[in-house]
């Protein structure tokens, strides 16, 4: 008799579906098929079983940019983490900074405790390198020896410019290593100079957030990493990408045989720039920002046509009062918002009850394609024997009103407020104990545990 056994439902991989039984003996998958038997059984009949989704970008930590003020954000590892399996994803990767005269393995140990405490669901953290130092350089080995094989680096600050033959070493080093390098692509010289020529003409408001980091200045940023990873041979990953033109670049990429990889987030996939024509603008403000109808008609296109191979949430917790703080303009606005616990069910709806997206392909870009990259596969991203016992139940049935005041990020809102999304996580069960059901969160606070990772894997 199995620890546990989902009974009856139908099991949904990358490759495969079928109505069946999953088994699970501790924290692992011991056996799919028909007729099993456990001390507990959940019922699915009727509904789906899907790998836990895996959320790589999440900031539910402290960001320390240079130069930049940085106000304390109002999500944590225990918020972020209950969104994150009240929405079915079961793990999660915190972006870790450095704080100023830290070293990577400092700031890394500082994060690994803050998770060990409070975390739910399983994390993995992603060192970001902000001083591309000897010191830090020399630490990217080991750092992959202990199983941290990600390194985010932002395109997008000044101090990039300023030390570009530093970081492309990083991004080098890193690869040599099976170290994936996460990067955020917006040129920042081109958007200072947008910038200062908008506020010369009193044009600073939030609203023209949008015209202040226009699509060429993500394109050039995404062209400058392909050529890194050209020059290099080391693996990039894309992070949320916005537009037609920065997909093209990326697709360009690719064709050329680079391991170049793209994530998009999902305000690129329902929200567009029209939304910055409302009173309350800024609480729609992200990096890069929304744009046209065309591009999030081709960003649909790409997670279709695996041009965008993973789909994560790039959440960030402001309160609304933080986001719409009066006085703030297009240089000092705070991008980001709460998206943990919609993810999943926004794609399902929009994606797989829309038409969009296949169930296989929700998977992959969920799941799977994430889990491979970032070196977790096959302990995550799938449902087979000897994987952990990371599911979701998953009912395409239910109809929910989006409500930001009922999710579990401490935001308060949400920028889906209102719509009906059809499709939900019944039962979110991480590496075999039920830690979301009928609503609630079941599981104890610091239950979650640190992934230690393998290198990536090409897509």
């Amino acid at each position: 008799m199995m620890d546990l056994v989902v009974k009856n439902g139908t099991v949904v991989t990358s490759g495969s579906m079928a109505v069946s039984d999953v088994g699970v003996e501790g924290e692992k998958i011991a056996v799919i098929g028909p007729g099993l038997t456990g001390k507990r059984e959940i019922d699915a009949r009727g509904k789906y079983v899907f790998p836990g989704g895996i959320d790589v970008h999440v900031h539910l930590t402290p960001s320390y940019i240079p130069g930049a003020d940085a106000p304390k954000r109002v999500d944590d590892f225990l918020s972020g983490s209950a969104a994150a399996v009240a929405g079915g994803i079961t793990t999660i990767g915190n972006m870790t900074f450095q704080r100023p005269g830290e070293t990577l393995r400092e700031g890394v140990a500082r994060d690994m405790e803050d998770a060990r405490r409070n975390a739910v669901c399983d994390y993995v953290l992603h060192p970001v390198l902000t001083d591309p130092s000897e010191r830090n350089l020399a630490q990217l080995p080991d750092l992959a020896a202990d199983g941290h094989t990600s390194l985010k680096i932002f395109l997008l600050f000044e101090h990039f410019d300023a030390r570009v033959a530093d970081y492309i070493k990083a991004i080098q080093t890193a690869g040599r290593h099976g170290t994936i390098s996460m990067l955020h692509c917006e040129d920042g010289a081109l958007i200072r100079c947008v910038c200062q020529e908008l506020l010369a003409k009193g044009l600073g408001a939030p609203r023209y957030y949008p015209n202040s980091r226009p699509v060429f200045t993500e394109s050039a940023s995404v062209e400058r990493a392909v050529a890194i990873v050209r020059a290099t041979g080391a693996p990039a990953y894309i992070v949320h990408l916005s537009s037609r033109a920065a997909l093209d670049a990326a697709r360009r990429g690719r064709a050329d045989g680079l391991p170049v990889y793209v994530e998009t987030r999902p305000i690129y996939l329902y929200l567009t720039r029209e939304r910055f024509e409302e009173p309350d603008a800024a609480k729609y403000v992200g990096n890069p920002p929304l744009r046209e109808v065309i591009d999030l008609q081709s960003i649909w296109h790409g997670l279709h046509h695996g041009d965008i191979q993973c789909l994560c949430s790039d959440h960030v917790g402001w309160s609304l009062e933080q986001k719409l703080e009066p006085g703030l303009n297009i240089t000092t606005v705070r991008p980001g918002m709460a998206d943990l616990e919609t993810l999943m069910p926004m794609l399902y709806s929009e994606g797989v009850h829309g038409g969009r997206i296949s169930l296989s392909r929700f998977v992959e870009v969920t799941s799977t394609n994430t889990a491979k990259l970032f070196g977790m596969y096959p302990q995550k991203g799938t449902i087979a024997v000897g994987s952990d016992a990371d599911l979701v139940v998953w009912d395409p049935a239910a109809l929910r009103k989006i409500e930001g005041s009922k999710m579990r990020s401490n935001a308060g809102y949400s920028v889906y407020e209102g719509r009906q999304v059809q499709g939900w996580p019944a039962c979110t069960i991480s590496r075999g104990e039920v830690v979301f059901e009928n609503g609630e969160i079941t599981a104890r606070r610091g239950r979650g545990k640190w992934v230690r990772r393998g290198r990536t894997m090409a897509l």
